[in-house]
């Protein structure tokens, strides 16, 4: 190994390396579980772009924001589909990084991997904005800046996400617990309501609160349309399912069966919970700094019902933030050991967790403490728009990276598995230019700050660029290291 190259300690042990294709695989523990996996996934599609972020696109768009969830809930699941296959095919901590470096090169691997980057570290910026913002609720707390709030929040799940990775996974195991748990109660809760015909705030809930506030779409189809980034951006976490197979026994039966349950759940959980919500109070009544959830339960007659919700929403943030620190930790290790990004984000700690990454995308965060001191009012929007843009970048990724998969399987140079993504190429090509129509999407919020997100792809092509150039012989010298045939020392 090249001096300059990435040490870790268990490459040293040449049994631990065999039949590795990414040398970030090694050292991890197979210490997750199946249930661990599958609330994980559930976990990764229910988080703070619901919980909060409907409540500000209630009051932008109306009641069909439900259809948005659903149509951007498809394409979501085209995209973690392909990416199971591709776990399945080859399993990797390095996820779609992994797969980017196999099948588009390394070029590919450092623009998806540092695009991944960007979006979870922005994400986790939207989460500590999202603790302060709940925390607030409380009136015990409305005089604590939201700066020192969201710092106290980044601090407690740093400390916890720096705990074994079997830890990580009971404590998500328990938080998605949570977060359905909570999500069930409301919608059994709206379904009482519904039923009785008791009203909530002096409103009789039902179709009525819809067609008598302008209908489905009361302010037109076109805010519908220029809120699908935040839509997309409530989805960011489906493919973290990829992550975890690296840290698993058996990811080929596990990561499929989680795979498809994100259908439904993506249909109950998210379309079930806003049309719920506009059945129980005017689409007016909600707005973009409080849950909608909290709203509605405030106004049912129980006192306690919203603190409670908020407990279970701040939780939520808790986990997005605790779960992006994980996935990027992971994939920071994967491109430290491909040398495209710093060497020291390679080490491990002795409980097999990737520390230094998750310590980088920490330093980044902070970044939203800073934030929340300067814009408060501003803070979520801006990072859960340009999170968007990671999000976007990672999915179209996985997809061309399912292009080509599909493409040498054609060639008979793989295989694919049974389990596979129908009718390629055409629901890649199809969700690809729909991320893509976003974006232009985004260029038309003359009112929000869609435009000025797409502005940002400037300087971010521009650090890209750069960031290339400036690794790019360490990447290259790397790959030919680990290409080369070991050196026989009696010839």
């Amino acid at each position: 190994m090249h001096k300059d190259s990435p040490h870790d300690p268990h490459l040293d042990d040449p049994t631990t390396a065999e039949g590795v294709t990414d040398a970030g695989d090694l050292g991890y523990s197979k210490a997750l579980k199946p249930r661990h996996i599958s609330m994980i996934a559930i976990g990764g599609a229910i988080g703070t772009g619901l919980f909060l972020g409907a409540g500000g696109n209630l009051a932008k768009a109306g009641p069909a924001l439900a259809l948005a969830y659903a149509v951007c809930g498809v394409f979501a699941f085209f995209v973690v589909r392909a990416l199971g296959e591709l776990v399945v095919h080859r399993p990797s901590s390095g996820s779609f990084v992994s797969y980017a470096r196999e099948f588009l090169g390394e070029q590919g691997a450092f623009v998806a991997g540092w695009m991944y980057v960007l979006n979870w570290a922005t994400t986790g910026m939207a989460d500590i904005t999202a603790v302060a913002l709940y925390v607030h609720y409380w009136s015990m707390f409305t005089s604590v800046p939201q700066w020192v709030l969201a710092a106290i929040a980044l601090a407690i799940v740093l400390t916890v996400n720096l705990i074994s990775v079997k830890s990580f996974g009971e404590m998500e195991f328990w938080f998605a617990i949570v977060k359905v748990t909570a999500i069930v109660v409301f919608l059994l809760i709206g379904i009482f309501f519904l039923v009785s015909g008791d009203k909530v705030d002096g409103h009789s809930p039902g179709l009525p609160l819809i067609s008598d506030n302008g209908g489905w779409f009361p302010l037109g189809v076109l805010p519908v349309v220029l809120i699908t980034q935040t839509v997309i951006f409530a989805y960011s976490a489906v493919e973290m399912v990829g992550v975890t197979a690296g840290e698993t026994e058996d990811p080929a039966t596990v990561v499929p069966k989680a795979v498809n349950s994100i259908m439904w759940r993506v249909g109950i959980f998210y379309v079930g919970s806003v049309v719920m919500l506009t059945l129980l109070l005017p689409w007016t009544a909600y707005s973009s700094d409080q849950s909608p959830f909290v709203t509605v339960l405030s106004k049912i007659g129980v006192p306690a019902a919203g603190g409670i919700m908020n407990l279970v929403v701040l939780t939520a943030a808790m986990s997005s933030l605790n779960s992006g620190l994980y996935t990027t930790g992971r994939i920071l290790r994967s491109m430290a050991m491909a040398g495209s990004a710093p060497s020291f984000t390679a080490r491990m700690s002795r409980s097999h967790v990737p520390y230094a990454g998750i310590l980088l995308t920490s330093t980044v965060s902070l970044l939203g403490v800073a934030l929340n001191a300067w814009l408060p009012d501003d803070a979520f929007g801006i990072v859960t728009n340009v999170a968007s843009l990671g999000v976007i970048s990672t999915w179209c990724m996985i997809m061309i990276c399912h292009l080509v998969f599909v493409r040498r399987a054609g060639q008979g140079l793989v295989q694919r598995p049974s389990f596979r993504l129908w009718a390629s190429p055409w629901i890649e090509l199809v969700t690809i230019a729909f991320l893509l129509a976003v974006i232009v999407m985004m260029w038309f919020d003359r009112e929000g700050p869609g435009r000025k997100t797409i502005l940002m792809l400037i300087p971010i092509a521009c650090a890209l660029v750069a960031g290339w150039y400036a690794v790019r012989a360490r990447v290259h010298r790397i790959a030919a290291e680990q290409e080369a045939p070991p050196v026989d020392p009696l010839q």
